[in-house]
């Protein structure tokens, strides 16, 4: 009993640091122009589009690394690649702080975005997956769970850190934190190698493991709710103010998001024995319900917003743990990185488009869209659910 303790306590603590290597990581790359666009676009001059355009340059990159991340992580083990991340991102950080002109400013994103296949969550969850296996879940709840409060630690931390060093001083400082800090934890928390054996080509074997529908279905679903999350994330304010609210009433409308995706992802934690499948119907159909009553019922949004925040809280854990409970273990860090491509792509993109619909067709429309969209996955969660179904059935009656 003594050592089921200790190991569970063990686990819990490695928990917190991934999570808090999380808050660390987001923070330095997909949350970090947030604040520093502003300063940026002020002391260089560059347009703010170009400035807040590097993002997707560096969701690109992210979306081109990361299935040889997936590759590297089956082959050599997670540890080596996860630790290199911080040492990826200081340097796109550095290249910033010294960018003197824009093109340089954009290549530090690439490097960035680098970085950020090597380190977020995609090679975080493909990593304890490859190490343990279904057993992994509690431990990837745990983290998206700590790292849910990234905005709320880091934003008022960078705008501190601009006011007092200037927006290249917090890049210097940010990339130091990421290299001392980001490195030896990983080393620290993670097994040297993953705990199973890898097959000698990774590669063949992940693209035979899984069927190709159920592939195409799962991956599609991803990267429609990963469009989601992104568009939402940028008209929602748009939107309530073009509804009459305040700029101050519309971020603490808005603000409702975090807490009800982070409540979410604590009930999961408490129920994770129920197969990820339902977490996948729930997290989608909550999803859509908040956009549609967003989109079609003005008087309940402060209860759209939390619908859609607790889908969009359950949708990383969904990312990581549907594949783990359908593709063999030894495949799962190339498939799951795989899936991951498409879904950074998505991401990188949705800014500009959503830029587009807000100029040509207004904010109510493109909620509109949204809403519609969202209504498309609660279709293909279900299909979905039934190719798993039929999968299983057959794989049933063969053994």
């Amino acid at each position: 009993m003594s050592s089921t303790l200790d190991a569970e306590r063990l686990s819990i603590g490695k928990t917190v640091w991934l999570g808090l290597l999380q808050i660390v990581s987001w923070g330095g790359s997909f949350y970090l122009l947030a604040v520093l666009a502003a300063p940026i676009a002020e002391e260089t001059g560059w347009s703010r589009e170009w400035v807040l355009g590097a993002a997707s340059i560096g969701l690109l990159a992210a979306g081109i690394a990361s299935p040889l991340c997936g590759r590297l992580i089956s082959r050599y083990g997670g540890r080596p690649v996860l630790a290199s991340s911080g040492a990826l991102m200081a340097a796109g950080l550095w290249m910033m702080a010294s960018a003197q002109s824009l093109p340089i400013f954009l290549c530090a994103w690439v490097l960035t975005g680098i970085g950020m296949a090597a380190g977020l969550y995609d090679a975080l969850f493909a990593t304890l997956g490859a190490i343990y296996g279904m057993k992994a879940r509690p431990m990837i709840t745990g983290v998206t769970l700590i790292s849910g409060f990234c905005t709320t630690l880091i934003w008022p931390l960078l705008a501190i850190a601009v006011q007092t060093l200037g927006w290249r001083g917090t890049c210097w400082l940010y990339g130091v934190v990421l290299l001392l800090g980001v490195f030896p934890i990983y080393r620290l928390c993670l097994p040297k190698q993953p705990a199973l054996a890898r097959p000698a080509n990774t590669h063949a074997a992940g693209t035979l493991s899984i069927a190709p529908r159920i592939y195409w279905v799962m991956t599609t679903l991803f990267s429609l709710s990963a469009m989601l999350m992104t568009a939402i994330s940028v008209i929602v304010i748009v939107l309530l103010q073009a509804r009459g609210h305040s700029l101050a009433a519309a971020i603490a409308l808005s603000a409702i998001i975090g807490p009800a995706s982070v409540a979410c992802r604590l009930i999961d934690l408490l129920t994770r024995d129920k197969h990820p499948v339902w977490t996948m119907l729930i997290s989608v159909a909550t999803t859509a319900a908040g956009i549609l009553i967003l989109a079609f019922m003005p008087s309940l949004t402060a209860f759209g917003l939390v619908l859609y925040g607790a889908g969009n809280g359950l949708r990383a854990i969904v990312r990581s743990t549907l594949p783990l409970a359908i593709v063999p273990v030894k495949d799962y860090a190339v498939i799951s990185s795989k899936m991951a491509a498409p879904v950074f792509f998505c991401q990188a993109i949705t800014p500009l488009v959503c830029g587009y619909l807000l100029t040509l067709v207004g904010a109510q429309t493109t909620v509109t869209l949204l809403a519609v969209m969202s209504s498309v996955t609660v279709g293909l969660g279900v299909f979905l659910t039934r190719l798993i179904k039929i999968s299983a059935n057959k794989n049933a009656d063969h053994c």
